[in-house]
Parts: C-alpha cells; sequence; structure tokens
C-alpha cells in the first residue's frame, strides 16, 4: 500500500489531486496493560502498518469520507451534524476527529478523505487509534492549527471517547502520534512525559513475534468498561485519585483495607504490579538487558489472566506453547477478550517457535493465527 496509489484513488474519486498523504502506525505494548486510565505507566512502541490517508480540505461544511478496506461508496456527513453516538460505523472514528477540534475551537471546514491501512483490526495494536491519529495530523497540517502531538493525541482520545463512545485511555494515540523509529516509549499517563528508551532487537540477535489470534474484541463492549469502573472503585475507597497513586511496596496494606471487596482487590493487584513491571523494564532495557525483560512480560500476562481476567484460550495457548518452546518470554497484548500476544525470542527460534504456535492452534480446533515479526517504526508522519 503506496502513498502514491492511495493519492490516486483519491483522485478517482473526487476528481481532483489530494493536497497531501499522511500515515499514522498501529502500536504494540511492550508492557503496561490497563494502567494507562489509572494514570500509571506504559511502553508502546508503533509497528510498520499503518493507516495512510489522502485528504483535502472543504470549505463548504461537508465531511467525505471513504475507506479502501470497507465495502461502499463516499459517506457524506455534515459537520454541523455531527455529535457524540449520532454514527456507529467506521466513520464514527475520522469525524469524531473533526468533531473534537472543532469543540475545540479549532477552524476546520470540511475535507474529502480516502483511507487505507494495514493495521490489523480488532487485533489489539489500535487500528483505530492509527486511523484517529492520520486524520488529526492531515487536518493539523492543512489548517495550520500549530498543535504538539501530545495536543493531538489528547485529541484524538476525545474523540474515542465522547464520539465513539468507547473509554479507552490516551496510549494508543499517543503512541501512534509520538513513537519513533528504534524506540519504545516509556508514557507517563498523568502528566503525558515521555523518554524514548532504545529497543534495538535486531542488534542484540532477538525478535518480537506478534499473534494476532484472530479473535476480534471491541473496545466499545461493556467488560472493559467494567474494568475501567472497577479500577475507580478501587481508587476511591483507597483515598487516592487514581491508582498510579498506590505505591507498589504498600500494596499488601491497601489489599488488606479493601476487605472483601474481592472483584476490586484484584483489579488493584494487576495495576500496580503493571506499573511496578513498566519501571522494571525500562531500567533493563537503558541497562542494555533486553534479553532479561522476558520474564515481565510473562508476569503480566498471568496478571492480566487470572486478576483482569481479560484473556481467553487462544491467548493462554500462545503464551504456554511459545514459553514451552523456549521463548523469552510473552504476554497478551492491548485490551483483552481476544487480539493478539507477544513472544520475546532468540531470533534462531522464530521459525520453531511460529510452527509450534500454528501447530497448537491446529489441534486445539482453533482458527490459524496471524504470526508477524514486530519492529520499532516511526510515528505518525506526512508522506506526500
Amino acid at each position: 500500500m503506496g502513498a502514491q496509489q492511495v493519492a490516486e484513488r483519491f483522485t478517482e474519486l473526487y476528481g481532483t489531486a489530494p493536497e497531501g498523504v499522511w500515515a499514522a502506525p498501529g502500536r504494540v505494548n511492550l508492557i503496561g496493560e490497563h494502567t494507562d486510565y489509572n494514570d500509571g505507566f506504559v511502553m508502546p512502541f508503533a509497528l510498520p502498518h499503518q493507516a495512510v490517508a489522502a485528504v483535502s480540505r472543504r470549505d463548504d461544511g461537508l465531511l467525505r469520507l471513504h475507506s479502501a478496506d470497507v465495502a461502499g461508496g463516499v459517506a457524506e456527513l455534515r459537520l454541523d451534524g455531527l455529535a457524540p453516538g449520532s454514527d456507529s460505523a467506521w466513520t464514527a472514528y475520522p469525524a469524531g476527529v473533526v468533531w473534537a477540534l472543532r469543540e475545540a475551537g479549532h477552524e476546520v471546514t470540511g475535507a474529502d478523505v480516502h483511507l487505507s491501512s494495514t493495521v490489523p483490526t480488532g487485533a489489539g495494536l489500535s487500528s483505530s487509534a492509527a486511523l484517529e491519529v492520520v486524520i488529526a495530523l492531515a487536518l493539523d497540517d492543512l489548517y495550520g492549527l500549530g498543535l504538539q502531538r501530545w495536543q493531538l493525541a489528547r485529541l484524538c482520545q476525545r474523540a474515542e471517547n465522547v464520539y465513539v463512545g468507547a473509554p479507552t485511555g490516551i496510549m494508543d494515540q499517543t503512541a501512534s502520534a509520538c513513537c519513533t523509529s528504534g524506540h519504545a516509549l516509556f508514557l507517563d499517563t498523568r502528566d503525558l512525559s515521555q523518554r524514548q528508551i532504545p529497543f534495538d532487537l535486531a542488534a542484540e540477535g532477538l525478535r518480537l513475534l506478534v499473534v494476532d489470534t484472530q479473535v476480534k474484541h471491541a473496545h466499545s463492549g461493556g467488560e472493559y468498561g467494567k474494568r475501567r469502573a472497577g479500577c475507580e472503585k478501587g481508587a476511591a475507597l483507597l483515598g487516592v485519585d487514581a491508582l498510579r497513586d498506590v505505591p507498589y511496596d504498600g500494596l499488601e496494606a491497601a489489599l488488606a483495607r479493601l476487605g472483601d471487596e474481592e472483584e476490586v482487590v484484584r483489579l488493584v493487584r494487576h495495576v500496580v504490579t503493571e506499573n511496578h513491571r513498566v519501571e522494571r523494564v525500562v531500567d533493563l532495557l537503558r541497562a542494555g538487558r533486553t534479553h532479561a525483560i522476558g520474564p515481565a512480560l510473562t508476569e503480566g500476562h498471568a496478571s492480566l489472566r487470572d486478576d483482569f481476567r481479560i484473556s481467553c484460550p487462544e491467548l493462554d495457548l500462545v503464551v504456554d506453547t511459545a514459553l514451552a518452546g523456549g521463548a523469552l518470554g510473552a504476554r497478551m497484548t492491548g485490551g483483552g477478550f481476544g487480539g493478539s500476544a507477544i513472544v520475546l525470542a532468540q531470533a534462531t527460534d522464530v521459525d520453531t517457535l511460529t510452527k509450534s504456535v500454528e501447530e497448537a492452534f491446529a489441534a486445539a480446533g482453533f482458527a490459524p493465527p496471524r504470526v508477524f515479526e514486530a519492529t520499532p517504526s516511526a510515528g505518525a508522519h506526512r508522506l506526500i
């Protein structure tokens, strides 16, 4: 999927060449799951898979949208008719960004858009965030809004939370907007401070596999919202602004204060220990000990499976099979209830591990997984 191909399709659709073509990537979260809406720490990196958008401005209050990946013609929306909850189709994501920009006082008077994406949908790799960020970056450039990348991420999160109705945190949009090639992004989701942490797997003879289980999930579904509400309840019971404020060395005392709130206890334990795992991984990577991060990844999966309870048989099978085959670490990544798992392995073991996972899925009667290597890539940028 080249930029020129997307531009040419735009011209076929709208009768004139686009003013530009932009790209925004999906992401893999290395560690730090369900911590972002608890003001905690996350550590994503950008994938080479990306959403690409050819865009031109309009001055008549009309938003025209087309996707190469969705059946149907050009969708036409009036800007003055954009409102949260008014759209349940894929168009809610780009339309929500336009709505969020205008709600924030930015003068966006319309656009023609053609989109194409290689980010797998429903795989926990932030296909929706890539779609939002590419639209935000294009409109920021075209309308000269002068927004910083973290501001674009915030507006995209608002679009997803309020317009689409999915209660996601800030990580996905920030990763798509701000990641750099060859690095993982250590993000403090409370103050949005960032550190780019070198993550050069190839230099150390390592690979990170993504295993898309092909089990689809949807963040706007109720289970994700229940976990978030449970975390908020835990913070309220403990008298803190967010679970980020519960110290790791004070965890047992905090859990004891929660008494018989069994579900809240599990959620709090996961978030506090996961924040600690992120800090451990940062320290190891900064010390050049990438090989040593595997146990933290595996511990994270156990916590997501047993405490947060958002895994599924397919994800557990990936992790168990990979570890049995000699992987250094493995865990589910993304929002859960399906999606993808990641596997840290020696480069020499990739083919064997891939075959083992595929055979295990076949033996279990599951649909074949999609397995590919994840290379830390660049964040959103203009192509043409």
